[in-house]
């Protein structure tokens, strides 16, 4: 099947030639194995589209990164971070991705999938220099937190091979990802609206991309993506890399993998239901009236915390009232500048905040170690939302539990969620202070003490970079924020003592 440019991007025909695309790029010509040919096909559990079987057989998988044909500036670097055996994703697909395969891999978040493809990505890309505005790899992502999370774990491996990076997001300044991309990079992370633009303007050039990966692809597809990723896929080098990376494998991105990967590699790490044998579900039956003191007392618990709710009020009203109860919380939605994004996720990590209180822009891109509590204050609306959600704890082997709270005329929805998720949760009906809500959670009276949560100083392991121009505006204004919080926290203090 090939591509007809239209002006919305490219429109399926029956012909086998191919056409050139936008900005002269080619798309592919059709051949069996890209659009589904005679493949024999496996059979997989309802609501996943019926993965295609690899006809070539795949290389055997890695025991260490020494036995792959990577760089030796990129063992070294591995090995300076730390990194010294592979995740089962990563010793699965390496062999076959360096060797140049296309990959279709499924992986709870955490598996380690980000390495799994960037360093395959970064030893296929070096000892090229990429030309002013075309990226010679690319990487997308749905969202720009999972952007920056990307990019902050590749740097050190392409500054060890002396690659450029560069990342296209929505929120920041265009100009500014314009002026990088001039200048020349040639590993790009980006979200699909945006490198759309940065394509429309002329900026950004993608015919010279040899290696395109797809990260969370299935978010891309549930947050209505698909038409800007498939123009863009159709604009990238037509005998170029592809490997898809993807936490579940449902029928939205079945068009992905039967259009651009040619006879691929299939790994999965995990089961389609996301669920591990280290981690715990717990259904919590909760009065409505019992909601918010239980919520409270398990964020007051001893170590870290990440509570999601529906709404970015939600997620600031219940901040608010942790920091007044003496709980060190901080709230992440997409109303945030990236600047205070970038900043609380580095106070979480560092353990300066210990209750992260979020809407789903914080359910991927989020990596901390050891973090084994996930609570569900407000439960997610379908199942993928729950999986996801709970994939920031037990990582990478570690053991951890998820908690949802739920009130009496949810738990209809909540179980028929919990089916579809193919999970078989822990039901407790708990009430504040009890013994089940501590056994489970380890909640506790919090100290009742406002607190207030400052900026980090300079130097701050993993604080963000100095900003100018109105990210700077941004940080002066959280400040004069923090002030007056500040300020407020003392006159409480000082009338509690009075009383």
């Amino acid at each position: 099947m090939s591509r007809t440019p239209t002006n919305d991007g490219f429109t399926p025909t029956r012909s086998g030639s191919s056409h050139a695309g936008k900005n002269g790029s080619h798309t592919k010509t059709s051949d069996p194995s890209r659009s589904g040919g005679q493949r024999r096909c496996r059979t997989t559990p309802q609501g996943e589209f019926t993965l295609p079987d690899t006809m070539t057989p795949a290389l055997p998988a890695a025991e260490t990164f020494a036995d792959l044909a990577m760089p030796r500036s990129l063992l070294s670097a591995l090995a300076a971070e730390g990194v010294t055996v592979p995740f089962p994703i990563q010793a699965a697909t390496l062999p076959n991705t360096l060797a140049g395969r296309d990959v279709l891999g499924r992986g709870r978040i955490g598996s380690g999938k980000t390495l799994a493809f960037g360093l395959a990505l970064l030893a296929r890309t070096a000892g090229r220099r990429a030309e002013p505005r075309q990226p010679l790899a690319l990487v997308l992502v749905p969202t720009r937190v999972l952007a920056q999370q990307v990019t902050y774990a590749l740097a050190p491996y392409a500054r060890s091979m002396r690659l450029r990076m560069a990342t296209a997001v929505d929120g920041m300044p265009i100009s500014r990802q314009a002026g990088v991309l001039r200048a020349g990079a040639e590993v790009l992370v980006a979200t699909p609206g945006r490198l759309r633009d940065l394509v429309e303007r002329g900026d950004c050039r993608l015919g010279q991309v040899a290696v395109t990966v797809l990260d969370e692809a299935d978010q891309m597809a549930d947050m209505g993506f698909m038409p800007q990723v498939t123009a863009l896929l159709d604009q990238v080098h037509p005998e170029g890399q592809r490997m898809l990376f993807s936490a579940t494998l449902d029928r939205n991105i079945d068009l992905l993998v039967h259009r651009y990967l040619n006879d691929p590699v299939v790994h999965s790490v995990d089961p389609s239901a996301g669920a591990v044998s280290t981690m715990e579900h717990h259904v919590l039956h909760v009065h409505a009236a019992d909601k918010r003191r239980t919520t409270t007392e398990i964020a007051a618990r001893q170590g870290q915390v990440i509570m999601f709710l529906d709404s970015k009020h939600a997620v600031d009203r219940l901040t608010e009232h942790l920091l007044n109860s003496g709980v060190r919380a901080a709230a992440l939605h997409g109303g945030k500048s990236q600047t205070h994004r970038t900043r609380t996720l580095a106070q979480f990590k560092a353990g300066h905040v210990t209750v992260l209180v979020a809407t789903n822009v914080a359910a991927r891109g989020i990596h901390v170690d050891d973090l084994d509590l996930v609570v569900h204050v407000d439960p997610p609306s379908d199942h993928k939302d729950y999986l996801h959600r709970g994939g920031r704890t037990a990582r990478a082997g570690r053991s951890g539990t998820v908690v949802t709270l739920v009130t009496p005329d949810q738990r209809r929805d909540m179980a028929r969620l919990m089916q579809h998720a193919g999970i078989h949760p822990q039901t407790t009906q708990v009430h504040p202070a009890g013994a089940d809500l501590i056994r489970i959670t380890g909640a506790q009276a919090p100290s009742g003490t406002p607190v207030v949560i400052t900026a980090p100083e300079a130097g701050y392991e993993g604080a963000a970079p100095a900003s100018h121009g109105r990210r700077g505006r941004d940080t002066t204004q959280e400040r004069r924020t923090m002030r007056a919080a500040r300020r407020s926290a003392q006159r409480r203090s000082v009338y509690n003592a009075a009383a």
